[in-house]
């Protein structure tokens, strides 16, 4: 792993929830409130709980054991589990849990890319095959 992805793991575990709420509330002005966010790169698990404007309940979703598996021409995303709070959103979750997306190759957005994807790679390989 190099020293720049050591480094962004390093400031990801950093970074306060706090901070990360505090801007995407910005961001989402008018449309969403982000109320609780949990990122947990190591474990390969994030949590986010919203409030939709307008929406009397919140909105929580949990993403499990999410990968990027790379070969010489394309970058692939994988989420084993995914699911919500809301039967319609399990639904939609459903269909894309377990199966690999392929990432568009955006040549503006290269060294972007090659560097999510050596940060969100397969620590070992049953990773990819859950």
């Amino acid at each position: 792993m190099s020293f720049k992805t050591n480094l962004i793991k390093m400031a990801i575990k950093w970074t306060p929830n706090m901070m990360i709420i505090w801007v995407a509330n910005i961001i989402l002005k008018g449309i969403a409130e982000l109320v609780d966010f949990n990122f947990d790169l190591e474990a390969r698990k994030a949590y986010v709980q919203i409030q939709l404007l307008g929406e009397s309940e919140t909105i929580e979703v949990w993403l499990e054991n999410f990968v990027i598996v790379s070969d010489e021409e394309s970058h692939q995303l994988i989420i084993q589990q995914a699911q919500s709070n809301r039967l319609w959103l399990n639904n939609l979750l459903s269909r894309i849990a377990g199966k690999a997306w392929k990432i568009p190759a955006l040549p503006q957005f290269a060294a972007e890319i090659e560097l999510i994807s050596e940060l969100f790679k397969a620590e070992n390989p049953e990773q990819e095959d859950n």
